[in-house]
C-alpha cells in the first residue's frame, strides 16, 4: 500500500501542479467569470471526468508495463524526470496566464460538462503528467502496483477539484488581485519550477530502490 512517504510528497506537487496556469485553469476562470460559479462546476466535472479517464489508462498501462518488462520501471522514472524538467522551464519560462481571459458565450449544462470533458482530454499534458508523476512515487518492492497507482492518481484528482473549486468560487476576487500583481505571478513560477527541478534530480539520482 501506499505509505505517508510516497503520498505527501506526490500530494504536494499535485497542488504545485493545479496552482500552474495550464489550459484548465484558463477555461474554468474564463466560464466562471463569464457565465457564473454553476458554469464553472459543471465544467469542472467535465474536467474531473477526464482526469479519471487518464488517470485509470496510466494506472493499468504503468502496472502492465512493470509486470512484464523489468527495466520498464527504470525507463519510465527517467523519461518522467526529463519531463519534469521540461515542466519546470515551461513553468518559468513559458506558459499563458490564466488571467488573460477569453470571452466565452453562455451554453447549455450538457454543453458546458462536454467542453470542461474535451479541454482536459485534448491537453496531452494531462496524460503525460500521470506517465511522469506515478512511476515517481510507486514502490514495485511493496507489492500491489495498479492500487498504488490508483491511490496516487485519485489524491491527485481530489486535489485538483478542491483547488479548482475553490478558484470557482472566487474567481473574480482571484483574477483581479492577481491581474495586478504580476510579480506575485513570477514568483509562483519560479517556485513552482524549482520543485519540479528538483523532484526530477532526485528522482535521476536515486534511481530503483
Amino acid at each position: 500500500m501506499v505509505t505517508f512517504s510516497q503520498l505527501f510528497p506526490f500530494a504536494a506537487i499535485a497542488l504545485g501542479l493545479v496552482l500552474t496556469p495550464g489550459p484548465n485553469m484558463i477555461y474554468l476562470i474564463s466560464r466562471s467569470l463569464c457565465q457564473g460559479r454553476r458554469a464553472g462546476y459543471i465544467s469542472l466535472s467535465g474536467v474531473a471526468l477526464g482526469f479519471i479517464f487518464y488517470m485509470l489508462c496510466a494506472a493499468m498501462g504503468i502496472t502492465a508495463l512493470i509486470m512484464a518488462v523489468p527495466l520498464a520501471y527504470d525507463a519510465l522514472r527517467i523519461a518522467g524526470a526529463l519531463y519534469l524538467l521540461y515542466m519546470a522551464w515551461q513553468a518559468v519560462f513559458g506558459g499563458r496566464s490564466p488571467f488573460q481571459l477569453r470571452n466565452l458565450p453562455p451554453d447549455s449544462d450538457p454543453k458546458l460538462f462536454t467542453m470542461g470533458l474535451l479541454t482536459n482530454l485534448l491537453n496531452p499534458k494531462t496524460a503525460v503528467i500521470y506517465l511522469s508523476l506515478l512511476p515517481q512515487f510507486i514502490r514495485p518492492e511493496q507489492g500491489q502496483v495498479l492500487m498504488q497507482s490508483l491511490i496516487l492518481g485519485f489524491t491527485q484528482i481530489v486535489t485538483s477539484i478542491i483547488v479548482n473549486s475553490m478558484i470557482i468560487f472566487a474567481a473574480g476576487t482571484i483574477a483581479t488581485f492577481l491581474a495586478q500583481r504580476p510579480g506575485w505571478q513570477k514568483l509562483q513560477r519560479w517556485i513552482m519550477g524549482t520543485v519540479l527541478a528538483g523532484l526530477a534530480v532526485r528522482m535521476v539520482r536515486e534511481g530503483r530502490k
